[in-house]
C-alpha cells in the first residue's frame, strides 16, 4: 500500500481531490489532500511572502508530522514545482514522484521553474501580490469544465500568490533520483506530442495522456484516478 500526497496546482486546495481521494482509499492506500498556504481553506493567511519556501514547507510538515513513506507524492500544474524540490529535500520516503499536467524539473543545478505573471496574465494591479482566478482563466485551460462543476470551481478557486509563480527552485540532487512518472492532459494547451517526444526536456518514466483539459481531478476522477494507481507500479 502506497501514502498519496496530493498537492494541488494555481487557485485550488485539497478541496479539489474530493472525487479523486476515496478512489484511492477504497483500494486501501493512505491519501493526504495539501492546501498551501494563502489558497483554499488558508487563503487568510496569504501575504507577499508566501512563497516557493512555504509551500515546500507546507508539504513536508504534512509528512513529518504524520510519518509518512512510501509516498507517491502528486504534483499539479505550478505544483510540479513543489513536488521536485520535496524530492530533492527526502527522496528516501517518496516510492514515486507524478507530475501531473505540471511543470517538470529538468536536469540541471541551475535556479528553474520561474514563470513570467505578466506574459502569462497581463501587467497586475499596482500593490497586488495575487492572482485572481476567473471565468476566462477556467475557459482557457478547463474548456470541459462545465455545468456544477464550473460554477463549484468559480465559487471555491482563491487567488494564487504571485511568488509561486516566480520563485525558482534550485534542485542539488538529479530529478530521477526517485520513480518518476507524468499524466498529459491533451485539452489543456500544452503541445502534448512535443513534449512527450522530448522537446522541453527529457521523460525519465511512464507516462499517461488523458484526453481533458487541465482540471482531470474534476472532470474525469474515476480515470485519473486509475492512472494513479497503475503508475506506482509501472
Amino acid at each position: 500500500m502506497y501514502t498519496y500526497v496530493l498537492i494541488p496546482g494555481a487557485w485550488l486546495g485539497g478541496w479539489v481531490w474530493r472525487d479523486v481521494e476515496p478512489l484511492l482509499s477504497k483500494r486501501g492506500h493512505r491519501v493526504f489532500p495539501i492546501t498551501l498556504t494563502g489558497m483554499g481553506e488558508r487563503v487568510h493567511l496569504a501575504s507577499p511572502n508566501v512563497g516557493m519556501e512555504t509551500a515546500v514547507r507546507d508539504v513536508l510538515n504534512v509528512i513529518e508530522y504524520n510519518e509518512l513513506s512510501e509516498i507517491v507524492l502528486v504534483g499539479h500544474s505550478f505544483a510540479g514545482k513543489v513536488a521536485a524540490a520535496v524530492v530533492d529535500k527526502i527522496p528516501e520516503k517518496i516510492k514515486r514522484v507524478v507530475y501531473l499536467d505540471s511543470f517538470f524539473p529538468a536536469n540541471t543545478t541551475d535556479p528553474q521553474g520561474s514563470f513570467d505573471v505578466e506574459s502569462e496574465f497581463g501587467p497586475l494591479p499596482n500593490g497586488s501580490f495575487t492572482i485572481q482566478f476567473s471565468e476566462t482563466i477556467l475557459r482557457n485551460i478547463g474548456k470541459d469544465v462545465v455545468g456544477e462543476n464550473k460554477k463549484w470551481m468559480l465559487e471555491k478557486c482563491t487567488p494564487w500568490p504571485i511568488k509561486l509563480a516566480t520563485d525558482p527552485i534550485k534542485l542539488m540532487r538529479p530529478p530521477n533520483v526517485v520513480g518518476t512518472a507524468y499524466i498529459f492532459c491533451t485539452l489543456s494547451g500544452d503541445p502534448v506530442d512535443e513534449i512527450i517526444k522530448g522537446k522541453w526536456g527529457k521523460l525519465e518514466g511512464p507516462y499517461r495522456t488523458m484526453e481533458t483539459a487541465h482540471y482531470p481531478m474534476v472532470t474525469r476522477p474515476d480515470e485519473l484516478a486509475k492512472h494513479l494507481l497503475e503508475l506506482p507500479e509501472s
